[in-house]
């Protein structure tokens, strides 16, 4: 791609209008392969290394970034052999093809997100960078402070330790209730695994959120882009 000005291509990656660009540069808040920045600067998008207040940035017009409400019953993949509904019918069928970081299990639902950022999608997914997953989990049970000591204390799984970063009780009635919990790794179906081990079998489960995006007020199978806002706090996130 050709090159073009720095405060173009800024305000094109949504940081404010060409003007409050300038402003960032002339502030000395913008650098160029790790030199401050000048209004005179050019830089290629596709290549060019360049941070806003410390911050790596991808200025790529080709990147795509989204939040989905995943719905239960869709498999996480593109394709399904079983023939269950798969990821295809709620990503856009234009422009650049995206992938979800990471999965939730057919039986789950709520916040995925979709990017063709392969390095941001292994920097979120390595377990080293401890990106937090918010769950609601509903349970069949009545959860107690001694439940909560478990999850959060950690039991043994199959595949190694599991517990939760936090976890809270938000509602307990008739023998059931629910919990939020918060987790750093992402092994496979490991919410509803850790929770059976202690008693309390999970029979809705919810992501809430993945780092600081979070799924608000979408609706099952609605999608929107992330801001660059949430761009860059998710990349802080993931140790960008």
């Amino acid at each position: 791609m050709a090159e073009e000005r720095l405060q173009r291509a800024l305000a094109r990656a949504g940081f404010g209008s060409r003007r409050a660009c300038e402003d960032l540069i002339v502030q000395g808040r913008v650098t160029v392969g790790g030199t401050v920045a000048t209004l005179g600067d050019k830089v290629d998008p596709e290549t060019g290394e360049v941070s806003v207040d410390g911050l790596a940035v991808n200025l790529d017009p080709s990147m795509r970034y989204y939040a989905l409400h995943k719905p239960a019953g869709v498999v996480t993949t593109m394709r399904d052999p079983q023939g269950r509904p798969d990821m295809r019918s709620l990503i856009p069928d234009d422009g650049p093809r995206v992938f979800p970081i990471g999965r939730l299990d057919l039986d789950s639902e709520g916040l995925l997100l979709l990017t063709n950022d392969g390095d941001l999608t292994n920097r979120i997914l390595h377990p080293r960078h401890g990106v937090e997953k918010e769950y609601l989990a509903e349970v069949t049970g009545t959860p107690t402070a001694k439940h909560l000591g478990r999850v959060r204390g950690g039991v043994e799984l199959d595949d190694g330790r599991a517990k939760a970063a936090s976890a809270r009780i938000v509602a307990s009635y008739g023998g059931k209730g629910a919990l939020r919990l918060v987790m750093t790794e992402g092994r496979k179906r490991e919410v509803r695994r850790l929770l059976k081990e202690v008693g309390l079998p999970v029979t809705r489960l919810v992501r809430l959120r993945v780092g600081p995006v979070r799924l608000g007020t979408l609706s099952p199978g609605e999608l929107r882009e992330l801001t660059r806002q949430e761009i860059q706090e998710l990349a802080r996130a993931a140790g960008g």
